[in-house]
């Protein structure tokens, strides 16, 4: 499969076309709330998710129906595992669900961030309160909170992968130190999955383990982080054959996609802005 194969764009409502789409086993975006968009998605139909939600009051993606920005620490937990119900449904038995997920710190009840010179899409308008029980500069451990709410809600919690970035940027702290590592969790609705054990290797030729040492990469045109190709091509290998479908909720710039289809899967993608879809269309014919 090659950057010019054609993509389906479809909008909310659009249910035909998208269920054609993907009967049809072809590449499709789907604009608007995941927990709403992924209804259009047939049962079973996917094989592996691979995505990165939105943090939790670290970015605004100036969005309506944006996640993580002004609503306070449980509503977004909440909202994040509610999206995640439609793709429980849209998953095959024996599929998995790879979530990349960062941590944040307090913000003092400020209720705004200042730019930095080195990151100016750091600066937010508005920021949530600290959460209830939390103290001013602290780790609030939202990625653990969040695979804590995914495990009530039924999924099977099978590994939480360090993600370590050995180009990590730079903090201005001095009292702590800086951070260079993620959460990369696996989940399944099966005791029992797909998990292409040999697809990727460790160092010397060994299984591989539970940190992974990825440099970080940024996006042509996209104005924030993104999660790096390689990573993402280890959960598609693991997760999937070539041929099984490959789901992004939370699609921004389209890296899952780009790495689907350079992998032989067809992906499926879902995008609150639809501003974005230049950034995909960019990333599938790099």
């Amino acid at each position: 499969m090659d950057g010019t194969r054609s993509l389906t764009v479809c909008s909310g409502g659009d249910r035909r076309r998208a269920a054609k789409a993907v009967l049809d086993r072809a590449d499709c975006v789907l604009i608007g709330d995941a927990a709403v968009a992924l209804r259009d998605v047939p049962d079973g139909s996917v094989q592996t998710v691979v995505t990165s939600p939105p943090y939790w009051s670290l970015r605004d993606y100036s969005v309506d129906g944006q996640i993580g920005v002004a609503e306070p620490l449980p509503a977004f937990i909440k909202s994040l595992v509610s999206s995640f119900d439609e793709v429980w449904r849209a998953l095959a038995d024996d599929g998995t669900v790879w979530v990349n997920i960062g941590d944040s710190y307090t913000s003092g009840n400020r209720g705004w961030r200042a730019p930095d010179k080195k990151n100016p899409a750091r600066a937010m308008g508005v920021r949530p309160p600290n959460p209830e029980g939390t103290k001013d500069k602290e780790l609030i451990g939202v990625p653990w909170r969040f695979a804590l709410a995914m495990q009530e809600a039924g999924w099977w919690a099978r590994s939480d992968i360090i993600w370590y970035k050995p180009n990590c940027q730079p903090e201005s702290v001095r009292d702590r130190p800086t951070r260079s590592h993620e959460h990369l969790f696996l989940f399944t609705k099966s005791e029992r999955y797909k998990y292409n054990l040999s697809a990727v290797k460790g160092p010397n030729g060994r299984r591989l383990r539970d940190v992974w040492a990825i440099n970080t990469t940024g996006s042509p045109g996209a104005h924030f982080a993104t999660f790096p190709p390689e990573l993402v091509r280890r959960c598609v290998l693991i997760g999937s054959d070539p041929g099984d479908y490959v789901l992004d909720p939370f699609l921004g710039s389209g890296t899952t996609g780009a790495v689907a289809r350079a992998n032989g899967r067809p992906f499926i993608g879902c995008e609150l802005n639809p501003d974005y879809l230049h950034l995909v269309h960019e990333r599938l014919r790099a």
